[in-house]
């Protein structure tokens, strides 16, 4: 790749040179490093007794009951699932309960942190946000609280129509729960849950895409999986381009530029750069013969 870079640089004229760097510089400009996560990771590791049973298993591709699941809102009603998918839209998907002490305060705020910085992508406007309560004794008073708060520290009342806070019976939740892999238990001794942290990303069919883990959740990393739940038909051409040349790395639980991307990308701008010099270095010699032919007539 370095040499195709270098013939770009030294054989073509600034135009095709610029094409060239705008495809390139995205790519680049979202690959950034990206830090493993923390902790045994694969089917193989050890899980800790502590989270025996409490743990995520991604189970992408599963489809959730969007018509069966039946939820709360802030506003006390019932609602199906399917409301949140009707516009279309991924769906952006947060499990905690809002009287959580510890991790659900980091997931949430980090979660906040990435929608701060987010830009061009706005909750209610280019995907969902849901965030439920695992908690079934918690209710829509305290969704509505803590969806005032967190809308509060954003700074966007529009988001609002965006971001939905739920609760749920029991069984619902469990129902949503075990759909996305998502498994939490109640710890007696410690008198909280005990779960792991992630956010989940789903199609507008209802099937679950990606599961980003952690309560860090890169803008970079955020971004591209929603273009990739919305199968084409969100995020811009430069989003579509990038999420090309990425593809998500189980190892780092994160998007990793893919190396065999980046040379078909730039093979396909090489092919371009190429005709582009040859259309302008033809119309130039088109033009001089013109004109030889001009002065010899005169």
């Amino acid at each position: 790749m370095r040499l195709g870079f270098t013939a770009l640089r030294r054989g073509y004229g600034p135009r095709a040179r610029a094409w060239g760097g705008f495809f390139v510089g995205a790519a680049l400009l979202f690959s950034g490093s990206h830090a493993p996560a923390s902790g045994p990771v694969g089917p193989n590791a050890k899980v800790p007794d502590e989270l025996k049973g409490a743990g995520i298993t991604e189970r992408i591709g599963e489809k959730l009951d969007l018509q069966g699941i039946q939820l709360v809102n802030e506003e006390g009603k019932t609602v199906p699932l399917s409301r949140y998918f009707e516009s279309g839209k991924p769906v952006l998907l947060s499990i905690v309960y809002y009287n959580c002490p510890s991790l659900c305060g980091f997931v949430l705020n980090g979660l906040l942190a990435t929608l701060k910085n987010l830009e061009g992508w706005t909750p209610g406007d280019q995907f969902e946000l849901v965030t439920l309560s695992m908690d079934h004794r918690e209710g829509p008073e305290l969704a509505r609280e803590k969806k005032a708060a967190f809308i509060g520290e954003l700074g966007n009342p529009a988001v609002a129509q965006g971001w939905h806070f739920l609760t749920g019976s029991e069984s619902q939740i469990r129902k949503l729960t075990d759909s996305v892999g998502f498994g939490f238990r109640w710890d007696a001794v410690q008198e909280e849950y005990a779960h792991q942290a992630g956010i989940f990303v789903l199609t507008p069919e209802g099937k679950l895409s990606r599961v980003l883990f952690g309560i860090d959740y890169p803008v970079r990393d955020v971004r591209l999986a929603l273009v990739e739940a919305g199968e084409g038909k969100t995020g811009t051409f430069v989003d579509q381009m990038v999420l090309f040349c990425f593809r998500y790395d189980p190892s780092q639980r994160g998007y990793a530029l893919y190396a065999f991307r980046l040379v078909q990308v730039g093979s396909v701008l090489m092919t371009l750069a190429v005709g582009v010099y040859l259309a302008i270095f033809w119309r130039r010699q088109r033009r001089m013969a013109g004109e030889v032919i001009r002065g010899s007539a005169a």
